[in-house]
């Protein structure tokens, strides 16, 4: 009999329903992690990425389809691009609420399921469009809309791995889930130019098809929905779960990390050609996306190590050192010290990226046990389940204010053009955006008196 054999029959023996459901599942308790929990951890997070790596893939699919529209017969203004790739990022946005609550409506494994399975509609009315070059500006952009459906697979993606893994050990799982899909952002950059020189722009509908049947039958046969995680938030408990000052704290830090993040990726072409005419952006525009997302695991695993908010803090005053010196190598014109501290800035992002994910679990935990006695066994098991449900929310909230954010910095760098040809004005409010949230990162979390939500162990609780 197989290890993964043996395995099942462990996790199915702790399942009232059998099947795919298991209905005990205690990741806190050192034993079971040891013996159980860390197999099926580990098997629901590798399916978890592929899925959420492939919506990243069709999230970004129209930001390299425009750039070779003509070549289809499909002749658009700036204006009218520009709409095509932002509107993608603002559904992506907006449906990862919805999103992050799905896993608790109907299981982890079966919104998996679905989810990928969804990823067939952008990629379908892609390949439409393509080959009715014809169609009207308002059914385009509405087929654009589509793709954020990639956008919210984040969410759900990120709500239900938490569940799975103990507290103190969340930071480089979340990371790794994270970072796989982050970095499809990249994959897509880097792969479908020379596809679309070999096979025609359709091919970017198509080559995504069989892959995504491929990971709906992988998280069919491998996933598991936990009973635990699948209690629905009614409306009130959504509302109040948006209006708790962690989430709102959290959600700023998160702009100024994945909104950075996807802001920079989805911008980073058009600043190379802006203020490097000469640089062919093609060949460098996917660096960015990689090393972002590649780094993400490693902020999950530092603050697993040091800390989240330490790490958090220290990485906001490192991303406002590297806008200060993209924008000094803007001003003096040097390609290569503009890519190098641009890079720099990416890996930072995804460094806080992960730690601020880490923050979260830890933050809502602490606050839903300051409100039991440590020596009622029962009470503590139910307030590590709350924290963990408030913090599944969080996390979803938290995502979708960070997409908007990355909206707002595509604007900024707009304007910035726009009025002064430069970037060097947007990088410098970035930068001071940045300062805040040290200040505020330092405020709430690392300072010895917190005040905030009347939870004064947030400084030694391993945020």
């Amino acid at each position: 009999m197989t290890a993964l054999a043996d395995e099942e029959i462990k996790v199915q023996d702790r399942s009232a329903r059998g099947g795919h459901w298991i209905d005990d599942w205690e990741p806190d308790d050192e034993g079971f992690w040891a013996t159980t929990g860390r197999k099926v951890a580990l098997r629901n997070l590798v399916f978890s990425i592929l899925t959420e790596h492939l919506g990243f893939c069709v999230w970004l699919l129209w930001s390299i389809a425009v750039l070779n529209l003509p070549k289809a017969g499909i002749k658009l203004s700036v204006s009218e691009l520009l709409w095509l790739t932002t509107t993608p990022n603002l559904v992506g946005a907006a449906i990862r609420i919805p999103y992050t609550f799905a896993p608790a409506k109907f299981g982890g494994r079966n919104w998996t399921i679905v989810s990928a399975l969804l990823l067939l509609i952008p990629c379908g009315l892609f390949v439409y469009a393509i080959n009715h070059p014809g169609l009207p500006f308002g059914v385009l952009l509405l087929i654009a809309a589509t793709t954020g459906l990639g956008g919210g697979n984040f969410a759900s993606s990120m709500a239900n791995i938490t569940h799975f893994y103990p507290v103190s050990k969340q930071g480089l799982p979340l990371g790794l889930n994270a970072a796989g899909g982050n970095l499809g952002t990249s994959v897509t950059q880097l792969a479908m130019p020379p596809l679309i020189v070999a096979f025609g722009l359709v091919a970017v509908g198509w080559v995504w098809m069989p892959f995504i049947l491929l990971a709906a039958a992988g998280a069919y046969l491998f996933m598991n929905n936990l009973t635990k995680a699948t209690s629905a938030y009614t409306a009130r408990e959504m509302l109040t779960i948006w209006k708790r000052p962690q989430t709102s704290i959290m959600s700023v830090l998160y702009i100024g990390t994945f909104g950075s993040f996807i802001g920079y990726a989805f911008s980073f072409g058009v600043l190379i050609k802006s203020q490097f005419p000469d640089v062919k952006g093609a060949n460098f525009i996917w660096l960015g996306a990689l090393v972002g997302s590649l780094a993400r695991p490693i902020g999950g695993w530092l603050a697993d190590r040091f800390g989240g908010a330490r790490v958090t803090m220290i990485d906001f005053f490192l991303m406002g050192l590297g806008v200060a010196a993209v924008a000094m190598a803007v001003n003096a014109k040097d390609w290569n010290a503009f890519l190098a501290a641009f890079l720099f800035v990416f890996a930072t992002t995804g460094i806080g990226n992960g730690s601020t994910y880490r923050m979260i679990p830890a933050i809502f935990r602490t606050q839903a046990l300051a409100e039991v006695n440590p020596a009622d066994t029962e009470a503590v098991s139910t307030a590590t389940a709350r924290g963990r449900r408030d913090a599944a929310a969080a996390i979803g909230i938290c995502s979708a204010v960070g997409a908007f954010g990355g909206v707002l910095i595509q604007q900024a760098f707009r304007i910035s053009l726009e009025q002064t040809k430069s970037i060097s004005p947007a990088l410098t409010g970035l930068a001071v955006f940045y300062g805040v949230c040290v200040v505020l990162t330092w405020s709430c979390y690392l300072r010895r008196r917190v005040a905030v939500s009347a939870v004064p162990s947030l400084a030694g609780a391993g945020v």
